[in-house]
């Protein structure tokens, strides 16, 4: 079993609720933490730019990320999306095993 976690940033914690509940029901993700306020600051179309946004963290199987990735293109608002990914490397096996089971892939 190999899982991912996948950040994603948001224009607020509306879109991210969205986002989530979405990919939970589409069982692409087995769950989503959102953190609803956070401070942005990137440079963009050449001006330094500050925003507030949500955070968006999901878990997911490894061999899903580039679906989840698409799927959250997709639904975002933004013309380039904040969405990458990492392996977990360890964790609690009950959670990490419960995350494998609520998910499908795309072998199944």
């Amino acid at each position: 079993m190999s899982i991912s976690t996948i950040y994603v940033t948001t224009q607020d914690r509306q879109e991210a609720e969205t986002i989530a509940r979405l990919l939970v029901q589409e069982r692409l993700i087995a769950c989503a933490n959102i953190h609803s306020t956070m401070i942005s600051i990137y440079r963009w179309e050449g001006k330094v730019q500050q925003d507030d946004e949500a955070v968006l963290m999901m878990k997911t199987h490894s061999d899903l990320v580039d679906s989840v990735i698409d799927r959250v293109k997709e639904l975002h608002s933004y013309d380039c999306p904040c969405v990458v990914s990492w392996p977990v490397a360890q964790g609690n096996e009950d959670y990490l095993k419960w995350v494998d089971e609520q998910v499908t892939s795309p072998d199944q």
